[in-house]
């Protein structure tokens, strides 16, 4: 069943889960990704003295950027199903002088334990994705959001990936069979407009940015290493072939040709 083989689904359950910690830390120094999350926060419309949800918050990326934004009148709570991602989230927050203004809590993002219309401002960043059946985490994200406020999402779209690579041919059959097969939604990203637009939310705007990569920068590396081990669990290639690509790869970069891109799609509304 598709989605099964993501491990984001149940991180708790993976043989080394702190490495799955690693890698969204990894990620989020990348000077790519900080500008995406500053850009979509500006989208999102977060400021000081809101109270601010995220779905799906992870290690606290992104709650942390919005904490430095709501100020020290704000609060930002982040929600994630996974143990291990929640008592990371805070070991990383407490030295950063947050206080109280951020908080991290266990939980479901299709039953939150929020009273209804309690927040400002409630997002979800590279979530849907990961869920196949989505609807009740988007009802549930609308319900906490208070009259006028706003609901935003924000997904990468795997159908959007864009890789220079000389063999074009095992190109397609490793990234795009992967993420057929690891994701539960891997082309999220193109369908948020259209389901805000369908949850009834008002003033529904579109955000499209670029995750960049032209010096293959770790997390780019391990993610690109992934899907060649990834292809090779799943018979869509042999061993030789995947080292072969990530060869190719890495000579690009080495001679300065690497090329790597990949569209996040963002969408908000405000609640009625």
């Amino acid at each position: 069943m598709r989605g099964r083989l993501d491990p984001y689904r149940a991180i708790d359950r993976q043989r080394e889960p702190q490495s799955y910690v690693d890698h969204l830390e990894k990620r989020g120094r990348t000077r790519a990704q900080a500008g995406l999350r500053r850009r979509f926060l500006r989208f999102a419309k977060v400021a000081p003295g809101q109270r601010v949800l995220e779905v799906g918050s992870g290690t606290g990326i992104v709650a942390r950027d919005a904490a430095a934004l709501v100020g020290p009148r704000g609060r930002v709570i982040g929600v994630d199903p996974s143990r291990v991602m929640t008592d990371a989230a805070r070991r990383i927050a407490r030295p950063l002088g947050l206080g109280r203004r951020l908080v991290h809590e266990v939980g479901d993002g299709a039953r939150l334990r929020h009273a209804t219309g309690r927040f400002d401002r409630v997002v979800a960043v590279t979530v849907l994705l990961h869920v196949r059946h989505s609807d009740a985490i988007l009802d549930e994200m609308l319900r906490v959001t208070r009259p006028g406020g706003i609901l935003a999402l924000q997904d990468q779209d795997f159908g959007s990936l864009t890789l220079d690579h000389p063999d074009r041919t095992l190109t397609a059959r490793i990234m795009d069979g992967v993420v057929a097969r690891l994701y539960a939604d891997p082309w999220s990203g193109r369908t948020l407009f259209g389901r805000l637009v369908r949850l009834g939310v008002k003033r529904v705007r579109l955000f499209v940015d670029i995750y960049q990569d032209t010096t293959l920068e770790p997390y780019t590396h391990a993610m690109l290493a992934r899907r060649a081990q990834n292809a090779v669990r799943l018979g869509l290639a042999g061993a030789g072939a995947a080292a072969r690509w990530m060869a190719a790869i890495e000579r690009l970069a080495a001679s300065g040709q690497f090329a790597f891109t990949l569209n996040y799609y963002a969408a908000r509304g405000t609640k009625p």
